[in-house]
């Protein structure tokens, strides 16, 4: 049998020192983004809005009650069946409006 020599370093410290590089060079990208988003400008984008007369930020793209929340009205989430679940699971993220929602008294 071949005897190994041993490691220089453990499993542990290799996999550590992975970890700390992987978490440098993601804060690197994180202040890479903040800088070039702060380079942008933005004016065209608001000249489209306001040609365009968009009305409000479009979150989720799964249903239309969830895409478009100033335009859903209270039984969208059931239009398949009365008894229906919510089957999108972007339905969970979202509060209720604060006219269905219950008092907190």
């Amino acid at each position: 049998m071949i005897a190994r020599p041993p490691s220089r370093f453990r499993a542990s410290t290799v996999t550590l020192a992975a970890l700390a590089a992987l978490l440098a060079l993601f804060g690197l990208m994180l202040i890479d983004s903040a800088r070039r988003a702060a380079l942008v400008d933005r004016s065209a984008d608001r000249a489209l809005v306001r040609e365009l007369g968009l009305t409000d930020l479009s979150l989720l793209t799964e249903a239309r009650y969830t895409r478009h929340l100033s335009q859903a009205d209270r039984h969208s989430a059931f239009q398949d069946h009365p008894a229906a679940l919510e089957h999108f699971p972007s339905g969970a993220l979202l509060p209720p409006p604060p006219h269905l929602a219950p008092d907190p008294r």
